[in-house]
């Protein structure tokens, strides 16, 4: 019997450390992480807010979705995910990363870096239109 208590204190101890974890905020000059939040029609589900049509989980912005994210300047991110946020219709939004796209590509050839790849998926996914 105390083995199987011994290991239910342990698991009930790491799953307390683990949520305590889990609600730890990011570090203030954390500048690399992707900063995504909810805009209008944005929110519930389990992505915190994040993505159109409100709890996909899918970010339209960030690190890992954005071409040039590390090429901008953290003003230049927080436009972006402005303009991204006021998108209402799939076509503008794709003829935004688009343009978005080619500015970033030109940017990297500039600097001599990697141009970056189009995101793997479609941020413009789940707009109208």
């Amino acid at each position: 019997m105390s083995t199987i208590r011994h290991a239910f204190v342990f698991a009930a101890a790491a799953l307390a450390a683990a949520a305590a974890f889990a609600q730890t905020p990011a570090p203030a000059g954390a500048a690399s992480a992707p900063v995504q939040g909810a805009g209008p029609g944005m929110g519930g589900g389990m992505g915190g807010g994040m993505g159109p049509g409100g709890g996909r989980g899918a970010a339209r912005w960030g690190q890992g979705v954005t071409p040039g994210w590390a090429l901008m300047t953290p003003e230049e991110r927080t436009a972006h995910q402005t303009k991204m946020r006021s998108m209402t219709t799939g076509a503008d939004c794709r003829a935004y990363v688009e343009q978005h796209h080619t500015e970033m590509a030109a940017r990297a050839k500039e600097r001599g870096v990697a141009v970056p790849a189009m995101p793997r998926r479609d941020p413009c996914a789940g707009l109208p239109g």
